[in-house]
């Protein structure tokens, strides 16, 4: 056994030489104390016959690398010093990887020309970094390539459509890493705006043909014509699920909608004014997916919406998403028409919010501060509905 080893080679100090080679692997300078924490005794003898020292008291064993680095030397055991000697222990360091050309070739595989600009950004943005390693990026890059290539779909479940695409029906689960890159690359498609959330996410997926719960997202329509399923049940109510729209959309002519917020609105018409009810949507509180699909419909059909909703804190948050998202006119649903409704209704709670669709809206409600839904004015409603 060389002299190299008898003094750095055994089991009590190991974890000194298991330091060095980190340093060494990332390439950070020896010249620094390096500290073991609930040394044991033998551990610290070791450092003792190192270094020709007594150990200090205490639990912690400290150990400068420039003396190791000395004794190394001046001993003969080795004389290029501590560096080459831990090397010479275990092994040489691996070589360098160029990193870039690496994300270069990862990069290379999203290829849709669709994407070239987004990918540019992509990359500047670290997101893919955050997502996979530089070796996993290539394949994930790949996979991404494939799914977008398949994008829009003409219509089917996203657990269908990831199996067939990639191998894996859970590939684009909320979860997974392609799933965040798809996910973008299909709002890029569609043009929708950003945002967050569940029905966001099915929103999106919904726009290019993918769909997620297709057949629990659902939205009342009362009065839609343009399909032959639709006009057996005109002057009925009737819930159209996800799946329904992006399968098979109604084929609309330019149609001047209705939007409500509850469904009373819509139940009341049907009872009222039957097959003579004018288009009319019911977003039944936060609009889900289904109904965002088919108001985007109407608005592709350059068909327009006239929406009214609750007169309260959570109405103005709801519209206000609505208005984000599509192009509405509000009906019976501004300044003036809060006034207009006279001392009725409850006492306003919660949080105020601006309404973006009209800027004198909250400081009238909260003046007033009076909360009126749909069911008070429902016979102004109605009335409008008759004409």
């Amino acid at each position: 056994m060389t002299r190299l080893h008898r003094l750095l080679g055994g089991d009590e100090l190991a974890w000194l030489v298991a330091r060095v080679r980190k340093r060494l692997e990332r390439g950070e300078p020896l010249d620094i104390t390096v500290t073991l924490s609930n040394a044991t005794e033998a551990q610290r003898q070791a450092v003792h016959r190192l270094l020709g020292r007594a150990a200090r008291p205490g639990r912690a064993l400290s150990v400068s690398l420039p003396a190791v680095d000395d004794t190394l030397r001046r001993s003969g055991a080795h004389p290029d010093g501590l560096g080459p000697a831990v090397l010479e222990l275990t092994g040489p360091l691996p070589v360098a990887v160029d990193v870039e050309a690496v994300w270069d070739r990862a990069f290379a595989e999203l290829t849709d020309p669709r994407f070239a600009e987004w990918a540019l950004s992509l990359r500047a943005s670290g997101v893919v970094k955050r997502l996979a390693s530089a070796a996993q990026a290539a394949d994930l890059l790949a996979a991404l390539n494939v799914v977008v290539g398949n994008l829009p779909s003409p219509g089917e479940p996203i657990g269908r459509f990831a199996a067939r695409t990639t191998g894996d029906a859970h590939a684009l689960d909320d979860d997974r890493p392609l799933a965040t890159l798809a996910l973008r690359a299909a709002r890029l498609i569609s043009g929708l705006p950003d945002g967050s959330g569940a029905e966001w996410r099915r929103e999106v997926w919904a726009s290019v043909g993918l769909m997620r719960d297709e057949l629990s997202t659902t939205v009342i329509a009362l009065g839609l014509t343009g399909h032959p399923g639709l006009e057996a049940w005109l002057g009925q109510p009737v819930h159209l699920t996800l799946r329904q729209l992006v399968r098979d959309p109604p084929r609309l002519a330019a149609p001047d909608v209705f939007v409500c917020e509850n469904p009373v609105v819509v139940a009341t018409a049907a009872d009222q004014l039957g097959p003579a009810c004018p288009p009319l949507i019911c977003t039944s509180g936060q609009p889900s997916a289904a109904v965002m699909h088919l108001l985007r419909l109407i608005v592709s059909a350059r068909g327009t919406l006239r929406y009214h909703g609750d007169f309260d804190w959570g109405g103005i948050r709801i519209a206000n998403v609505l208005h984000d998202r599509v192009p509405f006119t509000p009906w019976r649903f501004d300044t003036s028409s809060y006034l207009a409704a006279g001392d009725i209704g409850r006492p306003l709670g919660g949080v105020p919010v601006e309404a973006r669709w009209d800027a004198g809206l909250a400081s009238a409600m909260s003046r007033v501060d009076r909360r009126i839904e749909e069911e008070l004015v429902l016979d102004d409603l109605l009335s409008d509905l008759s004409v």
